[in-house]
């Protein structure tokens, strides 16, 4: 090979190795795909994350060990955020700008995840699975989102429909004072009109540094015989126990954002008789191909049983199921695609369908309650 014929072989490799290095999506190697998270690790929900982050590591876990997807391990990681929306921006753009992450994950709060939409959309990087039932991800459809659990106003229409029917008229709610908490007002509001039912009250508390004992005290004094709670773990503890510490017996309901182990343990006897809604088949039965799964891989990895694991386990193979079908040329826009190609895709209990113009998941929703024995009773 002569002098210009070497040169000419040279620059044609490094335009093809440049073109190719530029045309890598970021966080994809030949050998992983590098997935971000914020999510609160510390702060009020700590317990229902570590759970839940431990069902979604459970099934990588196994998927890695199998060869990953298309041969590329997947990589998760995850900054604290705090449960501090302020805290999930910051963490987004180091994830999205400074790390390069492929795709964001879970994650939790519905504040927390609005204020990341503007991030999402600037940087063309889709986030799967948030952990929020609100219907502003919802609809209108955002692209960038895939929800994956059902959404709290389903949750709660389901409660008040159950109280309804067993007779409970007096129904009132208390809920934080955040975008949460409207959303879930919003659907108690839908539901209760639609029983033809008028709410005993309607009692709001703060999110940040809540006075509990007058809460508790300004919901004995209305006097309802249901109260359905709107709020996160810690804060939804100690305002039941505040409750039934000043003699109230009254019905409770809350939402699956607190049905973890650990709020059940920490509620002890003031939790007996709660009512939860679940967004998940149950964690510790082998009556669906899901839950034997799952007891599967829990027990190898030494997991939680719990709701939230088995949900974080869900998101994963939701993930893993995008992966594979966006085949091994990964985009961020051949992710979407192949995510919204999914309908009626069976996990072994719970269906999950997207589109074009549906990123809702699923509309799996069930009531169970907290048992003397601290299990949940279907």
């Amino acid at each position: 090979m002569n002098a210009n014929n070497w040169l000419a072989t040279f620059l044609a490799l490094s335009f093809t190795w440049t073109t190719l290095t530029a045309a890598a999506e970021d966080g994809v190697t030949n050998s992983t795909i590098l997935i971000g998270q914020t999510v609160g690790l510390t702060g009020t929900v700590a317990a229902p994350v570590k759970e839940m982050n431990e069902g979604a590591n459970a099934y990588l876990a196994i998927v890695n060990k199998n060869g990953g997807v298309h041969g590329r391990k997947i990589e998760l990681l995850t900054l604290d955020d705090k449960f501090d929306p302020a805290l999930t921006v910051a963490n987004a753009e180091t994830l999205i700008k400074k790390e390069r992450v492929f795709a964001l994950f879970g994650g939790r709060g519905t504040p927390h995840t609005k204020a990341i939409i503007p991030l999402l959309t600037e940087n063309k990087v889709p986030l799967l699975a948030p952990s929020t039932g609100s219907s502003v991800f919802h609809e209108p459809t955002i692209r960038w989102i895939f929800n994956i659990r059902a959404k709290y106003k389903t949750e709660v229409e389901k409660g008040v429909e159950h109280f309804a029917t067993v007779g409970v008229k007096k129904i009132g709610i208390l809920h934080v004072d955040d975008a949460f908490g409207q959303d879930g007002l919003e659907g108690f509001n839908k539901a209760m009109a639609a029983q033809k039912l008028t709410p005993t009250n309607i009692t709001k508390f703060a999110r940040v540094k809540p006075d509990v004992a007058a809460t508790a005290a300004t919901v004995i004094k209305a006097n309802p015989s249901a109260l359905v709670i709107i709020s996160s773990s810690k804060n939804t503890i100690e305002v039941i126990k505040a409750i039934r510490a000043q003699g109230s017996q009254m019905q409770i309901m809350t939402l699956s954002n607190n049905s973890s182990r650990a709020f059940v343990e920490e509620m002890g006897p003031a939790g007996i008789g709660v009512i939860m809604s679940q967004v998940t088949v149950a964690p510790h039965l082998m009556s669906t191909k899901l839950g034997q799964e799952f007891l599967i891989a829990a027990k190898a990895s030494g997991t939680t049983i719990s709701y939230p694991a088995i949900e974080g386990y869900v998101n994963a193979k939701v993930l893993i199921e995008g992966l594979q079908r966006a085949g091994r040329n990964l985009t961020r826009e051949g992710f979407i695609r192949a995510l919204e190609s999914m309908q009626h895709v069976d996990l072994g209990g719970i269906l999950i369908t997207y589109g074009e113009n549906d990123h809702s998941g699923s509309e799996f929703v069930e009531l169970t309650m907290i048992g003397k024995d601290g299990r949940f009773i279907r």
